[in-house]
């Protein structure tokens, strides 16, 4: 006589949200990184707070507890050759899939800044505003500005010149000025319309400032 098998009882899967956010996507030069973190639930991390309402000094404090309290954090980048290749927005989906398959821990779904799906591969929340309003996205949104922000101070003294520490890659006045003097250098992004142009646009006042990660270049895509 045989005993009927006995069902295994399912075990409910411990949820992992991944918060996934990129910054650099509206800069003039440089690479776009991206970073993936899994906070621990329930977890409150003191000062959290969207990455461009931090000072740089905050950033780093908050950067550093959000490595230390995450279950796994992650930063990865798209080079300038491929975002000149593809273009800014498939250029930061292959960042953020990169940071998220760099994850220590395997997350069962992903909450990611804004209302385009990068193709993560797992279920996805897209949340415009994500990075003000979620602190899993918030967390990605900081260690990503920080990671970018040394390396492009990094840059700096490669490239002498054009001020990478002091504006990261942004369209600033000084920016474009030193573009105008210099011409692109090999970390400029020569699918964006400003590096590929020998004139530069000027104001009564000046040189125009182009210094936000919303605008999308629209004339630089393919």
């Amino acid at each position: 006589m045989f005993s009927p098998p006995i069902e295994p009882i399912p075990v409910p899967i411990a949820r992992r949200v991944a918060g996934v956010d990129e910054v650099g996507r509206g800069c003039l030069a440089g690479p776009v990184y991206a970073a993936a973190v899994i906070l621990p639930p329930r977890c409150r991390i003191r000062d959290l707070d969207d990455s461009k309402k931090l000072s740089p000094e905050k950033r780093h404090v908050v950067a550093a507890r959000v490595r230390d309290r995450a279950l796994a954090w992650s930063v990865a980048r798209a080079e300038v050759e491929e975002i000149d290749q593809v273009n800014i927005l498939r250029a930061t989906f292959i960042a953020m899939r990169r940071a998220l398959a760099a994850l220590a821990v395997v997350p069962t779904e992903c909450w990611v800044d804004g209302n385009q799906d990068p193709g993560l591969g797992l279920p996805l929340k897209m949340i415009v505003g994500g990075d003000g309003l979620e602190a899993c996205i918030m967390a990605a949104s900081v260690v990503a500005k920080v990671a970018r922000d040394e390396e492009m101070a990094r840059l700096c003294a490669v490239h002498p010149g054009y001020g990478f520490a002091q504006h990261k890659g942004y369209g600033t006045p000084m920016h474009l000025e030193a573009l105008r003097r210099l011409g692109p250098s090999p970390i400029h992004r020569r699918s964006f319309a400003p590096c590929s142009q020998t004139q530069f646009p000027f104001t009564q006042n000046g040189i125009d400032s182009i210094d936000t990660d919303d605008w999308e270049w629209e004339a630089a895509l393919p």
